[in-house]
């Protein structure tokens, strides 16, 4: 649902910026048309009607509440899964199974209002698999060794990756950007001397500029890559604890201790989406 909507979101201002875009190479020319200025018209119309739209549907909220939903699920079927506080082992699995069950309809609960937005197939899945259980049943050093392959080094990876996905597509926008601003010198420069030419493209080049910058803003590139680069070292330090542990309090406390760095990250990404 998360990644729906984040795709929505991004289509719908993609969709902005490319009737921006067309408004500004229409309007560039300058021959009586009234076959142009009823595409001209449609283009405004367009326009509006997605940007209403979109502040009537909101999907960028849902992206953002489905993304808090999608995490605290997972954090904590990581604790149910490693016997983690509040899931520690006793004697009786099915009343941790029945705490489990409990947390997780307190989660969809507080999270009702997105319901709708939740693919209806999902609901057939199983809360508690058997696989969750198997993972349950591993000995210490198992749940460790499987804790330490499948959520710290993962983690840790995907926040490597990303922070270097977003230093690059950084790099690329403000590349792009500054050739669009050193077209523009270009055609100022060569403009004088071409008098009779009547038909400059600076309209299209100033939304096109400013459709980058906008972009990059959203986007956040430089505050995400460096929020996941110090994420990366954060688990990257967490990460060499975990072979010092030796007991189930000891398990505990750390699983505890690397799910709240996630849950910071996140915490502090949804804080700034909610700025834009």
């Amino acid at each position: 649902m998360s990644a729906t909507s984040q795709n929505l979101y991004h289509r719908f201002l993609i969709s902005e910026y490319a009737l921006l875009f067309l408004a500004a190479v229409l309007s560039m020319v300058t021959i009586p048309s009234s076959l142009l200025q009823s595409i001209h018209a449609l283009v405004f119309i367009a326009l509006v009607v997605l940007l209403l739209y979109r502040y009537k549907t909101k999907p960028e909220q849902d992206w953002y509440k489905g993304r808090a939903l999608a995490e605290s699920i997972k954090t904590s079927t990581w604790r149910y899964c490693l016997r983690a506080s509040p899931f520690e082992d006793i004697s009786d699995v099915r009343v941790r199974r029945s705490e489990f069950r409990n947390h997780l309809r307190e989660i969809l609960r507080a999270n009702r209002f997105i319901g709708d937005r939740i693919p209806p197939d999902s609901a057939a899945d199983d809360q508690i698999t058997i696989s969750m259980d198997e993972i349950r049943a591993l000995s210490l050093e198992q749940r460790r060794n499987f804790y330490m392959e499948h959520r710290i080094r993962e983690q840790r990876k995907w926040y490597t990756d990303k922070a270097g996905y977003n230093k690059l597509a950084a790099k690329r926008w403000v590349i792009t950007c500054t050739a669009i601003y050193a077209g523009a010198i270009v055609l100022l420069v060569v403009r004088p001397s071409v008098p009779e030419w009547n038909i400059w493209p600076f309209e299209p080049l100033i939304v096109l500029a400013s459709s980058i910058i906008g972009w990059m803003q959203i986007k956040k590139f430089n505050e995400l890559t460096s929020a996941y680069t110090l994420t990366a070292h954060e688990i990257g330090i967490i990460q060499g604890r975990l072979v010092e542990v030796n007991s189930e309090d000891e398990l505990s406390e750390f699983i505890n201790e690397a799910e709240l760095a996630f849950s910071r990250e996140h915490t502090q990404w949804v804080a700034r989406q909610n700025a834009l």
